[in-house]
């Protein structure tokens, strides 16, 4: 088993960046998810769930703090004002990019039917430090993107869909991550350690560059794996990961 990819995502529901190495500290990959998009007027960290266009627009790290490319092109340096102002031209409504630390409890929204944008609307709160759903990795495995394109074969199971922080390239068949729950994996010097399969929701059936948007992606997820695709994982041991490294996983 090695590292087949692994990505940050800069800011919450962004396109993120593909790295060739990163750095691994407690909180989860240098810089990932350490930004997001809050609305002015009611305080709520917006995602893709609520709305889509924003995995329209893609993010990287700098030295300054993030840019962000919008679909026309444009390209912005943020956190600023200028940037703030074009970001809520372009969603429609007033927003900032904020830091987590800036906000007292980072709240986001998703539908309670992943395949229905008119369902309930519900709430969640996300951990402190980092706009996250639950813990600071996501792993998935080349096996599971095997499986669910044998679930869904007209689908397109790319592993952005999936928006994972590692991708792992393994030789073995079915939801290979799962089996690791409770375990521990060590990824170059870095020692992490998956948790419980991520929840999945109407992020997967999202569109994106080069994704179309594919309700059944989720319907399959649903029927077969109790709605569940890769694992999120804690890091034990902060280190550097590359492209490449050999994994072990240990009893």
């Amino acid at each position: 088993m090695h590292v087949a990819e692994l990505w940050r995502h800069p800011v919450k529901s962004l396109q993120g960046e593909p790295l060739d190495e990163v750095t691994v500290e407690n909180s989860g990959l240098l810089g990932d998810r350490k930004w997001g998009i809050v609305d002015q007027e009611t305080g709520m960290v917006l995602t893709a769930r609520r709305v889509p266009s924003l995995l329209l627009a893609s993010a990287r790290l700098t030295s300054a703090g993030v840019e962000i490319a919008l679909p026309d092109g444009e390209v912005l340096t943020a956190p600023s004002p200028d940037a703030d102002d074009v970001l809520s031209t372009w969603i429609g409504r007033p927003v900032r990019v904020a830091h987590p630390e800036s906000m007292d409890a980072a709240v986001g929204e998703y539908f309670a039917d992943a395949t229905d944008d008119n369902s309930t609307v519900l709430s969640w709160t996300m951990p402190p430090g980092r706009f996250v759903d639950a813990l600071p990795l996501l792993v998935v495995t080349t096996a599971s993107l095997r499986q669910g394109r044998a679930l869904h074969p007209d689908g397109a199971w790319d592993a952005r869909r999936f928006r994972p922080n590692i991708v792992i390239d393994v030789d073995d068949e079915g939801w290979v991550e799962d089996r690791w729950c409770g375990r521990t994996v060590r990824i170059g010097t870095a020692v992490v350690q998956p948790a419980v399969p991520c929840a999945r929701c109407t992020m997967v059936t999202r569109p994106q560059p080069g994704l179309d948007r594919d309700l059944d992606v989720f319907k399959a997820l649903a029927r077969h794996h109790g709605a569940t695709f890769g694992v999120w994982t804690a890091v034990q041991t902060p280190g550097l990961m590359r492209v490449g490294d050999e994994i072990t996983v240990d009893d």
